[in-house]
């Protein structure tokens, strides 16, 4: 994004909830360096990519997890949302990037809040993934194409 030489937009949907939640934003925001305008946006992700994007602009959307946490706390239709989201990115003018977790890897939560946000946020991935150009897992560092710009999804 830095190379593009369009504007750069980082929409946060993190919400500094405590000192360590404060401490981690900090962070983010210190290492992102110049350069970058912040949107800060927990909800209303739709309607600030609706605004925001243009074909001058790069976005990039830090994460969709978090996003998906505060719908499901705030007792949001999480499925609609994520509809929404997915309609939107088929027609935003300008690249967006977003992050998003694959929170589906590791042990099965042990509590029913714990299996749910697990399985909204695999459906959520699996939304956007559909309706996005490109999908690339990251991995220790290394990228794993999981759907690339104008082709088939790579074979196992």
């Amino acid at each position: 994004m830095r190379d593009s030489g369009l504007a750069r937009v980082y929409l946060a949907t993190a919400t500094a909830g405590d000192a360590e939640m404060r401490e981690r934003i900090a962070h983010h925001r210190a290492t992102r360096g110049d350069g970058w305008r912040t949107v800060e946006e927990p909800l209303a992700l739709v309607e600030t990519l609706a605004r925001e994007a243009a074909p001058d602009r790069a976005l990039l959307v830090d994460c969709l997890t978090l996003w998906l946490s505060n719908l499901m706390h705030a007792g949001c239709d999480v499925a609609a949302e994520a509809r929404r989201l997915a309609d939107c990115l088929r027609h935003t003018p300008g690249p967006v990037v977003l992050v998003s977790n694959e929170v589906g890897l590791g042990l099965v939560p042990d509590t029913p809040l714990g299996r749910d946000f697990r399985d909204a946020q695999g459906r959520l991935n699996q939304t956007i993934a559909a309706a996005v150009p490109a999908a690339v897992f990251i991995a220790a560092g290394l990228p794993l194409w999981l759907k690339r710009p104008n082709s088939e999804r790579s074979s196992p």
